[in-house]
């Protein structure tokens, strides 16, 4: 990978359905498919919902009647299996990485050597969770679906306080709407956080399709996130506003070619000339 390529993360997230055999084969697509990194989701559903609590409108096209935590109980995968997976992912050389939703998680996450932490967009106000990710000095990734630019200077300002330097942190732009319209991408609100606060920015992709994503990277995207499944009519919450292999290797594809286009950005004689 070139030094200034962007990082293409292929969120296999909970769409492995609670089984370590799906959640196995999502690392190997992820790798046939050029991913840079292969991520999911470690949490413990005691730890981080009520009983009670219900699902949000996209989750209740499956199960409607289901509780999040019942759905969430059914997608959660043990520190054993997520130690499988770290170290499968290290054999195919694909970079593992997995968001952790509670300071457990986070601390057995330390323990496999991750070499980035990703902060989702639920808990960018989480300032407990921030704390604890910037005390341990990595590269951070900053998610912002439904936040302001009031939150996002908060959430930065946590974080360079308690040991992340600004340089250390990117920032995705996304919508948490899943899938997300069109209407909604606001693609340049990736230029507004960049000159707001001064840091690398990239795209957390809920649209539908390959499109937004491959118009981030000529955005200035440093990093592109999108969900992966093994198949769209799997029953579970992501796996519609997710795409299959084949398709994430063609936006692979598409964002090596776009920065290809896009060059290094010196105006000087080319060979061709």
């Amino acid at each position: 990978m070139k030094k200034n390529s962007t990082t293409v993360i292929a969120e296999a997230g909970v769409n492995h359905n609670g089984r370590l055999s799906i959640a196995k084969k999502l690392v190997n697509e992820a790798k046939k498919a050029g991913a840079d990194i292969i991520k999911f989701q470690t949490f413990s559903t005691e730890k981080i919902v009520t009983r009670d609590a219900q699902k949000v409108n996209y989750q209740k096209k499956t199960k409607p009647d289901e509780t999040m935590y019942k759905m969430l109980l059914n997608l959660e995968l043990s520190f054993k299996e997520f130690k499988i997976l770290s170290r499968i992912s290290k054999k195919k050389n694909i970079e593992f990485l997995s968001t952790g939703f509670d300071i457990e998680s986070l601390k057995f996450l330390h323990t496999l050597k991750q070499k980035r932490f990703k902060i989702p967009s639920g808990e960018i106000t989480n300032y407990p969770l921030l704390k604890f990710i910037a005390g341990l000095r990595k590269k951070v990734i900053l998610s912002t679906g439904m936040s302001n630019l009031g939150e996002i200077d908060l959430a930065l300002k946590v974080l360079t306080k308690f040991g992340t330097p600004l340089k250390d942190i990117t920032v995705l732009h996304c919508n948490s709407s899943y899938p997300t319209p069109v209407k909604d991408a606001n693609l340049n609100a990736m230029i507004t956080i960049r000159d707001k606060f001064g840091v690398d920015i990239g795209y957390s992709d809920h649209t539908l399709g390959i499109e937004a994503a491959i118009i981030a990277v000529s955005l200035g995207a440093k990093i592109i996130e999108k969900h992966l499944t093994l198949n769209r009519k799997y029953f579970g919450p992501d796996h519609m506003a997710s795409i299959e292999p084949h398709v994430f290797k063609k936006m692979v594809l598409a964002i090596r070619k776009t920065e290809e286009y896009l060059g290094s950005g010196k105006k000087i004689p080319t060979r061709s000339e």
